[in-house]
C-alpha cells in the first residue's frame, strides 16, 4: 500500500471510528461506577507513542470503502453440529483489532495455522485491552441453531473472562452483540493444555447490544440480534466491561490462549 493509500484509509478510518474517548466506558451515575472511574483514571496515566501504521493496518482490513467492490459471497445456512471454524482449515480468518484503534499500545496476534492468540495487553494511553475479529465479513444464518460453543485450550496466561462478540451489520462501528464469558475455574491451577468448551446461546437475553464498552439502548436493538445475518465473530480480552465498571478478573501482561474450535449447536 503505498503512501496516499495509507493517507486515505487514515482519513476513512478516523472518520468511522469518531473520537478517541469512545473506546472508554462511559460515564453512570451510580456509586460503583464512579468508584470504577476513579481506578480507571489512576491506572492509566502511562503514554507510550501511538503507531499509526499499526493503526491503519488493523482497521483497515474491516472498513468497507466505496472505491473496493462488494463481495458476492453467498449466505451459508449453518445447521446444529457444524463447525465453523478449526484450525488451517476453514474458510475465513481472524486479524487483530486491539487497543491500538483508539491510540493504545497494547498487542496481540492470533495464528490461524494453529488458533494460538497471544500477545501482552496494557492501560497505556487510557487503553486496555486486545481483540481478534474474523475477515472477510461473514455471511451466516444460524436460525436453525440455539448457539455457538468454543473450544479453548487452557493455558497458565489464559484470560479468566473473554468478551465474545457476534455482529449483524458490516458497519466497523455497527452493534457489538456482546457476551462477557467466563473460563471455569477448575480448569486452572494445574489445568494447562485441558480443553474447555464454552456455550454461548445466539439470542437477545444472552447477548447484550454494544458500542464498545457502553450498552446501546435504542428501540432498534429491542428485537435481538439478527440470527438470519451474522457478519463476523469476534474475541476481545478487555480490562473493561461496561458502563464504566470493571473486569474484575482483567490482568495486565502478556497472555496467551488457544482456539481450537467454533461449532453451532
Amino acid at each position: 500500500m503505498n503512501l496516499q493509500m495509507h493517507l486515505a484509509v487514515a482519513l476513512c478510518l478516523f472518520s468511522s471510528i469518531a473520537t478517541v474517548s469512545c473506546f472508554a466506558p462511559s460515564p453512570s451515575s451510580n456509586t460503583r461506577t464512579r468508584s470504577s472511574s476513579s481506578q480507571l483514571s489512576a491506572a492509566t496515566k502511562e503514554r507510550q507513542p501511538w503507531d499509526v501504521l499499526r493503526f491503519v493496518q488493523q482497521s483497515s482490513k474491516f472498513v468497507s470503502f466505496p472505491f473496493v467492490p462488494s463481495s458476492s459471497k453467498s449466505k451459508q445456512s449453518v445447521k446444529p453440529g457444524d463447525i465453523l471454524w478449526q484450525p488451517a482449515s476453514s474458510s475465513f480468518q481472524w486479524a487483530p483489532l486491539d487497543d491500538v484503534v483508539m491510540g493504545g499500545a497494547s498487542k496481540s496476534n492470533l495464528d490461524n495455522a494453529s488458533g494460538l492468540w497471544k500477545g501482552s495487553v496494557t492501560d497505556a494511553n487510557n487503553g486496555g485491552f486486545v481483540g481478534v475479529r474474523t475477515t472477510p465479513n461473514l455471511k451466516l444464518d444460524l436460525t436453525q441453531c440455539q448457539g455457538l460453543e468454543w473450544t479453548f485450550q487452557t493455558s497458565e496466561k489464559m484470560p479468566k473472562r473473554l468478551k465474545v462478540v457476534l455482529r449483524d451489520s458490516t458497519d466497523f462501528n455497527g452493534i457489538a452483540w456482546t457476551a462477557s464469558v467466563d473460563i471455569p475455574n477448575n480448569t486452572f491451577g494445574g489445568g494447562k493444555g485441558k480443553q474447555v468448551k464454552v456455550r454461548l446461546p445466539v439470542n437477545r437475553k444472552s447477548l447484550v447490544p454494544t458500542k464498545f464498552a457502553s450498552i446501546v439502548k435504542d428501540p432498534s436493538t429491542a428485537g435481538g440480534i439478527d440470527k438470519s445475518g451474522i457478519t463476523a465473530l469476534q474475541m476481545v480480552y478487555s480490562k473493561f466491561e461496561y458502563e464504566g465498571e470493571l473486569n474484575p478478573k482483567f490482568k495486565a501482561g502478556d497472555f496467551d490462549l488457544q482456539l481450537l474450535q467454533v461449532k453451532a449447536y
